[in-house]
């Protein structure tokens, strides 16, 4: 049975503001998880792309998490290349056709995109509209109109997602 009745309304969205390339973003990963678990599909997690000028492999890293959404993948690729951060600043673009590999996705086409390019103005996309509403550091969260900065601390904010997720889904319930 599927649940796309028009009754239904669209789940919340959570906004995940991240640089593939960066270990506060990693650290956030057991949040997320733990968010997906609780929540399931009540609540819709974007991966929106934030890369940081200090880390020389971001931009890429965001295009072939695109490259991997587009196979259908795009969570588990994330998530496996956050996993081994280190890796990603030794190796930059072969880790990313790597870890596409690993993953059984086409790793041909992962090295193509990276080269010509296809993804770029997703990415540019999220980066301005981040800026735009005041993301100005890796993980931010946007949910319910409120921007949660996890790049400085991490300390409380699965809590706050939580309260605020809890909040709209009773408001559509109401």
């Amino acid at each position: 049975m599927s649940d796309s009745s028009p009754a239904r309304a669209a789940a919340p969205v959570l906004d995940v503001w991240c640089d593939l390339q960066c270990l506060d973003c990693r650290d956030a990963l057991d949040d997320l998880r733990a968010l997906r678990a609780r929540y399931g599909d009540r609540l819709e997690l974007r991966l929106r792309h934030f890369p940081l000028e200090k880390h020389k492999h971001a931009f890429a890293a965001a295009q072939a998490s695109e490259e991997a959404a587009e196979q259908g993948q795009g969570w588990a690729y994330a998530e496996a290349v956050l996993g081994r951060v280190e890796e990603l600043s030794r190796a930059g673009e072969p880790f990313l056709v790597e870890v596409a590999r690993e993953l059984g996705l086409d790793a041909e086409e992962f090295d193509t995109a990276l080269i010509d390019g296809r993804h770029i103005l997703i990415v540019d996309a999220d980066q301005a509209e981040g800026k735009a509403i005041g993301v100005t550091g890796t993980p931010t969260y946007a949910i319910g109109g409120e921007l949660l900065d996890g790049g400085k601390s991490q300390e409380g904010l699965r809590e706050r997602v939580e309260e605020i997720a809890d909040r709209l889904l009773a408001e559509q319930d109401g």
